[in-house]
């Protein structure tokens, strides 16, 4: 596979303060997945893939992650409880312990590329200090060819020492652990976490500065695939509401999971080469396109395994969060290369846990800039004993924790380009229908597919819509291969006055997320609000 050849190119790394190291550059998968069963940091599953722990952390840490606070950032950046300030000369001093700390060691380089556009690629040396966190590298990442590898020049630098322990009182952070980004130097440093997405949201959360500020470009936290028309949709969600499974169509090719951009030349791109699934109760029958890319050359990450090697998917004791690295081309049906155009519809999905909103809306500009801002999903307690109240979890542009800049200047941009392009922004509610959770039931997989399958071929264009009553979200009345009687929340509820009750309760909450966002907000935003009681 291109890219993944070992190379006999050397590099020296005494340029970033990093003396007298064993450098291992450029090593391919397989040999990256030995030297982690040798160093006895791993363990192979019996699919072939290479299983790892985490360690101590097995998510992100976004109490711990910074961005410096210099010329560059200083009047761009939204700061406050999401994006940190962190000071310039704290972050040198940091960096040249880090440095030191990797010094007399054996570490791995890799380079790699963002941005499958070629006017956007992103160049990226990764320097790591496991060699299974280099192979996450180059997983999710774009591959250079052998080639590209000879005249490479990296941009950014990303630094990963999960044996690091930073000192919270001499080194400026919250506590030993930290993710810190420099605009200025081009640097994401990463130290005392082993949890690899901490690599990759570090990257994807500087393309979300660079895009918009300096390419004119909109970043997205979003799935995309492309149907053999030509046109793509993109697939907007917080984790638990289908983006991947949605945007894994046998008649539509993968053009990513999770990270993309929007050009002014309507192209969609791809951030990344890889995907990063999360695999809690996976099965091949519901989700056979991740089941089958577990295969030599993914990494697991914090499983549970019998002797055999065989994974317990439904063991959640090391985590909720248990997840797989594989390279894109472990898809069968996938764009090559990761890139499409003509974007068509745009799909915001929900797993409403109150029954409130309808299954499937049309949204003007002004609500889907409202609805893209809010970010709204429901938290469900689920199995745990006694709790079964659902809660709003509200993540602005559907990923907050990696957007530097304000929220409105991501939906301006998105609502530009909608116009623009002419595209149907869809609000699909995946949740319950006919009652809330615990009295209702989760919406039909089938009837969800049914339809985004309808809005893709342009076959609700026709169709009668009537408005909802709170939310005012167009509801069509018809829908091919799906029963009628789902249609308008409203009619599957038996107490229509307790809907009305938790649709305004939700509607109420809705506004008062939004309470911090509204001085910021245009009218044609704020007009997408639903109403109160």
């Amino acid at each position: 596979m291109v890219g993944n050849n070992q190379t006999t190119k050397s590099i020296s790394v005494d340029k970033y303060g990093i003396k007298n190291a064993k450098v291992n550059y450029q090593l391919s998968s397989e040999k990256l997945h030995e030297e982690t069963l040798q160093k006895g940091q791993g363990k192979e599953a019996a699919s072939g893939a290479l299983a790892i722990d985490t360690g101590e952390f097995t998510g992100r840490s976004p109490k711990d992650r910074f961005i410096v606070k210099d010329d560059v950032t200083r009047d761009k950046v939204w700061w406050g409880n999401i994006n940190i300030p962190f000071p310039p000369n704290m972050f040198d001093a940091l960096y040249d312990k880090v440095m030191d700390y990797l010094s007399e060691k054996e570490i791995y380089v890799r380079d790699c590329y963002a941005c499958a556009d070629e006017k956007y690629k992103l160049n990226i040396r990764a320097i790591t200090e496991t060699p299974w966190s280099n192979m996450f590298a180059h997983n999710m990442f774009l591959r250079p060819t052998d080639e590209e590898l000879t005249s490479f020049d990296p941009e950014w630098l990303i630094v990963n020492a999960p044996g690091f322990i930073a000192n919270p009182e001499v080194d400026g952070t919250r506590q030993h652990n930290f993710a810190i980004l420099n605009f200025t130097k081009k640097i994401a440093l990463i130290g005392g976490t082993g949890y690899t997405g901490e690599i990759k949201k570090g990257i994807f959360s500087a393309l979300n500065f660079i895009l918009p500020v300096y390419k004119n470009t909109m970043p997205m936290h979003c799935s995309a695939n492309v149907g053999d028309d030509g046109e793509t949709a993109i697939f907007f969600g917080l984790s638990g509401t289908g983006k991947t499974t949605l945007s894994a169509d046998p008649k539509r090719k993968l053009i990513g999971d999770d990270e993309h951009g929007w050009t002014p030349d309507n192209t969609i791109f791809n951030f990344e080469g890889g995907c990063y699934a999360k695999v809690i109760n996976l099965t091949e029958e519901h989700e056979p396109d991740i089941f089958n890319a577990i295969k030599p050359g993914a990494i697991l990450e914090n499983v549970v395994m019998d002797k055999n090697g065989e994974v317990d998917f439904a063991d959640t004791s090391i985590t909720q969060n248990t997840r797989v690295s594989y390279p894109i081309y472990h898809i069968k049906n996938i764009q090559v290369p990761s890139i499409g155009h003509n974007p068509k519809n745009i799909f915001f999905l929900t797993a409403d846990a109150f029954g409130v909103l309808p299954p499937i809306s049309k949204l003007t500009p002004g609500q889907a800039a409202y609805h893209f801002i809010s970010g709204y999903t429901a938290k469900v307690a689920g199995t745990e004993e006694g709790i079964n109240e659902p809660t709003p979890n509200f993540s602005a542009c559907f990923g907050a924790p990696f957007m530097p800049l304000h929220p409105t200047e991501y939906a301006e941009m998105l609502s530009k380009k909608m116009k623009d392009a002419g595209v149907n922004v869809w609000l699909i509610n995946t949740g319950w229908t006919g009652g809330p959770y615990g009295v209702g039931n989760r919406m039909k997989l089938k009837y969800t597919r049914a339809m985004i399958a309808a809005a893709l071929e342009g076959k609700l264009k026709d169709v009668e819509f009537e408005k909802h009553p709170i939310f005012n979200l167009m509801m069509p009345k018809s829908c091919p291969d799906v029963p009628t009687e789902v249609l308008n929340p409203k009619d599957t509820w038996k107490n229509k006055k307790a809907y009305d009750i938790q649709a305004f309760e939700l509607s109420n909450s809705f506004k008062e997320n939004f309470k911090k966002f509204e001085a910021y907000a245009n009218e044609e935003i704020l007009s997408g609000a639903p109403v109160s009681e």
